[in-house]
């Protein structure tokens, strides 16, 4: 082989690596891994169930086995997944799979994942079926939810906004696909967009003891019930290290920091704060006020449980707990994730995510099951919610027994 040949190859070899390295970054960026991973299982091999009002979905097998992975899949057919939620076999993919975000990736991007993910070491593992109830198993029912509900398109960029706000929005609609977790859905599964994207959602997760319990994500958007008390740093802070002036990560969130967010760029974290501070506050309505009988009540179970570490007026210390003022998970409007929090305490990953982490001086928030009835438990949680300036849905005896 000639020197220049040499050179040529030399020089397609760096461009192939690049690639793969640019693909690695985006799929930390998409958080593939927490979806297409069990505990304990093989990188991107699936398996991972995900329990819907439809009923129980499996994540695929991702790696680069050729017959129960991807390894096989053209440039092509992964982009039909990814942007038309088609798989290899021309069936629909169901939108647990968020190819309505992922619609809006650029073309350089399909390419990097899919370099990427064909370096993926091969595990040839099936995944197990899925578990839906009829009609709900029948994939060419998909075709008409997607005539009604995905809108096939790339993200464009506004010019009107800084290139700090596009990067932002193009990692929180389009990679990070936020919005599958922090938007409403309706009785067909489909988010709720307009006035109610990332408003909060619902959704269900497996606990510690292995049992399914439903979880609420917060309000994403800058209201007084979302991070509208969160700057655009404790933001940037909190997905670099899972810690900020406001919170530290739990639930959920864990494995979105650990696989995700902390290995972002600092300039692409402060990009997601940048545009998740300019999204229009929403809400999901109005609700009841509290009846001054059940905020007492509330009013005394917070100053006995909480009121030392949390202080009378809610706003915490930095050396003992959070502030409560302005929480965004206080507020949320189902309130089951902070239900949970109060009757099991939060719930942390093994793992740390960060060295800040560990520094965060907050006393560790105790579990209050075996302490708290039903009815004081939902008079305490009612008066947080609605204490301080706060305002969110009361809480009832009933919503505390459906998380016990």
């Amino acid at each position: 082989m000639t020197a220049v040949a040499w050179s040529a190859l030399a020089v397609a070899n760096a461009a192939a690596d690049d690639l793969v390295a640019r693909g690695r970054y985006l799929a930390r960026a998409g958080d593939c891994i927490s979806c297409h991973t069990k505990i304990d299982g093989e990188p991107y091999a699936g398996g991972v169930s995900f329990t819907t009002a439809f009923g129980v979905i499996y994540s695929t097998n991702i790696t680069s086995d050729q017959k129960y992975g991807i390894g096989a899949w053209t440039l092509a057919e992964f982009t039909a997944a990814l942007r038309q939620g088609i798989g290899a076999d021309g069936q629909h993919l169901y939108p647990v799979f968020p190819y309505s975000a992922f619609t809006k990736l650029a073309d350089s991007d399909v390419a990097a994942l899919f370099a990427y993910f064909q370096t993926v070491a091969p595990v040839s593992t099936a995944a197990p079926k899925n578990a839906l109830h009829f009609p709900f198993d029948q994939r060419r029912l998909m075709g008409a939810w997607k005539t009604l509900f995905f809108d096939e398109g790339r993200f464009q960029a506004d010019t009107a906004k800084s290139p700090q706000w596009n990067r932002g929005a193009y990692l929180v609609e389009a990679l990070g696909h936020c919005s599958a977790c922090h938007s409403p859905r309706n009785l067909l599964g489909a988010e709720k967009g307009a006035q109610l994207a990332y408003s909060g959602g619902t959704y269900y997760d497996e606990d510690e003891d292995g049992r399914i319990v439903e979880q609420a994500s917060v309000n994403l958007t800058p209201s007084a019930g979302g991070l509208g008390a969160w700057s655009e740093k404790d933001i940037a802070d909190y997905l670099k290290t899972g810690a900020s002036s406001r919170t530290r990560v739990m639930g959920a969130m864990n494995a979105v920091i650990l696989n995700s967010t902390r290995y972002l760029t600092d300039e692409d974290d402060a990009a997601i704060a940048v545009y998740l501070k300019s999204l229009p506050a929403a809400s999901q309505g109005t609700h009841a006020k509290p009846d001054p009988r059940t905020l007492r009540a509330g009013a005394l179970q917070f100053d006995i449980h909480c009121g030392t570490c949390h202080l009378p007026t809610g706003l915490g210390s930095p050396n003992t707990a959070p502030p409560l003022v302005g929480s965004a998970i206080a507020q949320t409007t189902n309130p089951a994730s902070f239900i949970n929090l109060v009757l099991y305490g939060p719930q942390h990953s093994v793992e740390k995510p960060s060295q800040q982490w560990r520094m965060k001086a907050w006393r560790e928030m105790p579990a209050f099951d075996q302490q708290l009835s039903d009815d004081d438990a939902a008079a305490l949680l009612t008066y947080v919610r609605n204490a301080w300036g706060n305002s969110a849905p009361p809480v009832t005896a009933r919503d505390v027994e459906a998380q016990r």
